[in-house]
């Protein structure tokens, strides 16, 4: 039986998807630059997700750059009725693969079109605006100028729904009193939770919270925790993190990324895992101010 709080679905605007989707990022080549080192293996992946009910997909035209945005169309159009794609604007890439901000006018549209393009789209399902002040992760400073151009896109019915991605708090605020925010797409995961109170306000006010970077940064301690809570379980660590993830609040949907069927197949096992209270225990024991 599947514990209460393991939802399968949650609202994403207007949409509802399944709660493990699909990152694409890992489908461009090596530091998410130039072509996959097999473009038949990146194609089946996102065949198999499909077929596996996955219905949300993530992704960037900034993935390459255009990448995966031009795998996903190979693979998968005309897209399957349902399938929700959600992309991100605020960066490009430097000519060595460097991620520089691109928050002007002219680059968030530019970008927007370049996404509708390389997707064969005539609408965009979901658009993250994703901030680019630090390279170190969130930092603060206003969203209103690019967020305003989103919007105005939005209007002209180029994007159905805008969400927000690398962001504080006070940013989230910001973007909500400009325009209707649909998700939030922030590092979180087992050991960095610097966003605890932002996904129970998100989870309040029904807005889906999107983690990246989901299965990274364990130390060799907390790893070795968490391989004792696999072990017990008969799952892998990375299955138990990601069960960890859908635990925690039913507004978190998950897009593991990987290029790798196996691998796909096994994240996608993680919403059958149970976690009992021991288990639950020393899991939230791992956080990084533990």
């Amino acid at each position: 039986m599947t514990a209460p709080y393991l939802v399968d679905s949650y609202p994403l605007g207007a949409h509802t998807v399944r709660r493990l989707g699909y990152g694409a990022m890992q489908l461009a080549g090596p530091g998410v630059f130039g072509p996959p080192r097999d473009r038949k293996a990146a194609i089946a992946v996102l065949r198999e997700a499909i077929a596996q009910g996955v219905n949300h997909l993530d992704t960037s035209d900034i993935y390459g750059p255009h990448v995966t945005n031009e795998l996903i169309r190979e693979a998968l159009h005309p897209y399957r009725e349902g399938l929700v794609i959600a992309t991100k604007v605020g960066a490009v890439r430097g000519p060595s693969g460097s991620w520089e901000p691109a928050f002007s006018a002219a680059d968030i549209e530019r970008a927007v079109h370049d996404n509708l393009r390389n997707l064969g789209l005539d609408v965009l399902d979901v658009v993250n605006l994703r901030a680019m002040f630090s390279a170190q992760g969130p930092a603060e400073g206003s969203i209103e100028a690019p967020l305003t151009v989103l919007a105005e896109l939005q209007r002209r019915g180029l994007i159905r729904h805008i969400g927000l991605s690398n962001v504080t708090a006070a940013q989230i605020a910001e973007g909500r009193k400009l325009t209707d925010i649909v998700c939030v797409q922030n590092q979180y995961n087992l050991t960095h939770r610097t966003d605890d109170a932002v996904i129970d306000e998100l989870a309040a006010l029904r807005i889906a919270y999107v983690p990246f970077y989901p299965l990274g940064g364990f130390s060799p301690l907390q790893s070795s925790a968490l391989n004792t809570v696999a072990a017990r379980l008969g799952a892998t660590s990375m299955q138990v993190a990601l069960a960890w993830l859908l635990r925690r609040s039913p507004n978190v949907l998950l897009i593991p990324g990987t290029s790798s069927i196996a691998h796909l197949r096994e994240n996608l096992a993680s919403a059958s895992i149970v976690l009992s209270d021991e288990d639950l225990a020393t899991l939230n024991g791992l956080a990084e101010h533990a």
